[in-house]
C-alpha cells in the first residue's frame, strides 16, 4: 500500500481478514509501534512513509526481505554497516576479552563447517558479528547489534535465494578475527571494510539479476 493510504474501519477490516476486532486492533498497535502506520483519532489509520519505519526492527527487516527489496534499502544497509562495523572491529581489537575471542573463533568454526546455506551457519555468522560489536564495550553500539545481525542474515538469505554462492565469505571473516586477536585496530578496520565491500558486491550482483528477472541458479 502506498504511503498515506487510509486503512478501512476496524469492523470492516476484521471481517475482511476473518479475525476478531481485538486481534485486528492489536495488529494495528504493533504496526504503529514499528512505525509502519500512523493511527490517530478522527483521522483514521494511514500507511506511514518508509522514512518513519523502524528499519532495524527485526520484523520490519524480515518483511522488507520477504520480497525483492528496494535497491536503495540494500544500499542503505551497507552504508550503515560501513559506518559502524569497521569502527567496531577497531574498538574490539583493543577491548576484546579472551572469552569473546573464544566465542568469535567458535562461531567462525561453525560457520565454516555448516556454511551460510544453512540456518545454523547463518546463526553462527550472526554470533560472530554480535560478539564483535559487544567486544567494543559500548552499550549504545550493542543496542544496534540485533538489527545489524538481522540485516546481515536476511541479506545472505536473499543472495542465496537468487543465485548459488560463487565466493566463500569465511576467509574474509577469519582475517577480521586474526586482526582483532592480534590487537591490531587498523588491520581490523580494513579487514572488516573489505568484508563488507565484498558482500555488497555479491548482493548487488544478485539484486541486479533479480530485477532483470533472471532465474535463480540450480
Amino acid at each position: 500500500m502506498a504511503p498515506g493510504t487510509l486503512l478501512g474501519g476496524e469492523v470492516e477490516a476484521s471481517r475482511h481478514y476473518g479475525v476478531s476486532r481485538t486481534v485486528y486492533r492489536e495488529a494495528v498497535r504493533i504496526l504503529g509501534a514499528k512505525g509502519l502506520v500512523d493511527a490517530r483519532p478522527r483521522f483514521g489509520t494511514r500507511i506511514s512513509d518508509p522514512s518513519k519505519w523502524e528499519l532495524l526492527d527485526t520484523d520490519v527487516l524480515s518483511w522488507i526481505f520477504s520480497d525483492t527489496p528496494d535497491p536503495a534499502l540494500i544500499a542503505g544497509i551497507f552504508e550503515l554497516r560501513r559506518i559502524i562495523e569497521p569502527a567496531a572491529a577497531a574498538l574490539a581489537a583493543t577491548r576484546r576479552t579472551f572469552t569473546q575471542l573464544g566465542m568469535m573463533e567458535t562461531a567462525l568454526g561453525s560457520m565454516e563447517a555448516l556454511t551460510l546455506a544453512t540456518e545454523a551457519g547463518r546463526a553462527a555468522d550472526a554470533r560472530f558479528h554480535s560478539t564483535m560489536i559487544d567486544a567494543c564495550g559500548n552499550p549504545f553500539l550493542s543496542s544496534l547489534s540485533e538489527g545489524i545481525c538481522a540485516a546481515v542474515s536476511l541479506a545472505t538469505i536473499f543472495r542465496l535465494q537468487q543465485a548459488a554462492a560463487t565466493r566463500d565469505p569465511v576467509p574474509d571473516h577469519w582475517r577480521v578475527f586474526r586482526a582483532i586477536a592480534a590487537s591490531d585496530a587498523d588491520a581490523a578496520r580494513e579487514a572488516m571494510l573489505a568484508l563488507i565491500d565484498n558482500t555488497l558486491m555479491d548482493t548487488t550482483m544478485v539484486s541486479a539479476r533479480s530485477s532483470r528477472g533472471v532465474a535463480p541458479a540450480e
